[in-house]
């Protein structure tokens, strides 16, 4: 199961940060984003802040349909008042392109994938 990570950023106040976070507690959250979300097949789904920055780490099955989400998202009411009233806090990062909020993430390391590396290197070599 494929795992993807976006970023985003708040507005640098910290009321509106106390806000945005009170918006997401367990049974805070409007019911009909979460049943939106598990519709779309995401499995799992955090939000992680420092600062003023958030990452959303989110599990998905093969084969997510990332623009159906959108499409399905985009044509619905209660998730667009959701997004109306989110972007209040939030603000786009300054790489974002037209229309982007949340920013897909690229992975850079991997320790599984360095310690494969590592096991391939014969210890003996050079000597």
């Amino acid at each position: 199961m494929p795992r993807r990570y976006y970023a985003l950023d708040l507005r640098d106040d910290a009321a509106a940060i106390a806000e945005y976070e009170g918006w997401h507690r367990p049974g805070v959250v409007w019911p009909e984003i979460v049943a939106s979300i598990r519709a779309a097949g995401i499995e799992d789904m955090e939000i992680f802040r420092t600062g003023n920055r958030l990452v959303m780490a989110v599990q998905v099955p093969d084969g997510y349909d990332a623009a159906g989400k959108q499409a399905a998202d985009a044509a619905d009411p209660r998730v667009q008042a959701w997004e109306q009233l989110m972007d209040r806090y939030q603000q786009r990062l300054p790489w974002a392109r037209p229309g982007e909020k949340w920013v897909p993430m690229r992975a850079i390391f991997s320790l599984t994938e360095a310690l494969a590396a590592c096991d391939a290197v014969d210890p003996d070599a050079g000597q």
